[in-house]
């Protein structure tokens, strides 16, 4: 990080933090004083801008100011974080997924610090298993099976993904390091691409969410062999198992989440009164409804020190699959 860069960065830090010297009794009754806004790296449409929208619509109506959802798409994330991470309001938070815990190791030169830049918030979509998914016409009907494949004929068996560097990705980097195994990487442009020449044989197995493969898991183009949660989950076949019940694979897991950060300065008072209306919120039988849609069958009710943990445990994982691959990725322009 040149001096430039860290320059910038500590005079971010000083301004919020001169924004937000107050004492914490003149914080508890004019905070919020401005509309609060939840930037999130995705493009707007999506089931996570969804659950984001409907959570800022309570969570305005909780704090009496209202909650708006900005939608800052682009370079995996990365893009919204440097909003949030450069922003001095004391009223800007990031929605973030598996994507903020690997882009700290995966790009060598980000634009902020992934841990120090941010203070955790809530878990807002609780972990939730993916599936791993292979095409019917594929002679493997358990993950045993395709392990076996693919020592049989190393390399040659192949994954496909959204791309380098995404959880997709990495999964498949996690299976073929924990198996010993040698596994193609094939990255599209997107998820649906990739899974269309999934059903249609082109590759071998792709790691997903359970939602993206009903339809063709339905009409019989793909079966799933496994999926990636430490149980098996409620909400898929009671005859899927994890992939850590197969021999070798024991503490093999992979899942997706949802989460909110602030910028690091925010005063720990805002911080727990966020956690604690987004938990109360989280629980409400109609957002929790709409968690299903991410594959999340559990209401959140970590405090922010948990989610904090959980952040920073998933940090971890992601950068030993990311070393032991070798993988860097230039960071992409804004």
């Amino acid at each position: 990080m040149g001096v430039e860069t860290m320059h910038g960065i500590l005079n971010r830090r000083t301004l919020l933090a001169s924004a937000l010297a107050l004492p914490m009794s003149t914080w508890a009754a004019t905070w919020p004083s401005r509309p609060l806004r939840i930037v999130l790296p995705f493009a707007a449409g999506g089931s996570s801008d969804l659950v984001a929208r409907l959570l800022a619509d309570k969570l305005g109506l909780a704090l009496g100011s209202p909650v708006v959802v900005e939608s800052r798409a682009g370079a995996n994330g990365i893009i919204a974080s440097e909003s949030v991470a450069r922003s001095t309001d004391g009223h800007s938070l990031l929605w973030v997924s598996a994507a903020h815990a690997i882009n700290g190791s995966l790009y060598p030169r980000l634009p902020y610090d992934t841990q120090r830049d941010f203070a955790p918030v809530a878990l807002v979509a609780s972990p939730g298993p993916m599936v791993i998914a292979v095409p019917a016409a594929l002679p493997v009907r358990s993950l045993s099976d395709l392990m076996d494949l693919a020592r049989r004929k190393p390399g040659q068996v192949s994954y496909a993904s959204a791309g380098v560097g995404n959880v997709l990705h990495l999964a498949g980097e996690m299976l073929a390091q924990q198996a010993g195994v040698q596994l193609l990487h094939v990255p599209y442009k997107g998820a649906a691409p990739a899974l269309n020449d999934l059903a249609a044989g082109q590759v071998n197995l792709m790691f997903n969410s359970a939602l993206a493969v009903a339809p063709m898991v339905k009409d019989g183009r793909i079966r799933l062999l496994a999926q990636t949660g430490a149980q098996r989950s409620p909400a898929l076949p009671s005859d899927l198992p994890t992939v850590a019940e197969t021999p070798g694979l024991a503490g093999f897991q992979v899942t997706g989440w949802f989460g909110l950060l602030a910028p690091a300065a925010l005063p720990t008072e805002a911080i727990a009164r966020l956690n604690a209306e987004c938990v109360r919120i989280l629980a409400q039988p109609e957002q929790r409804e709409k968690l299903a849609l991410l594959g999340s069958a559990d209401a959140p009710t970590q405090s922010a020190r948990e989610f904090g943990a959980f952040l920073t445990a998933e940090t971890d994982r992601y950068a030993r699959v990311i070393r032991a691959a070798g993988l860097r990725l230039e960071t992409p322009s804004s």
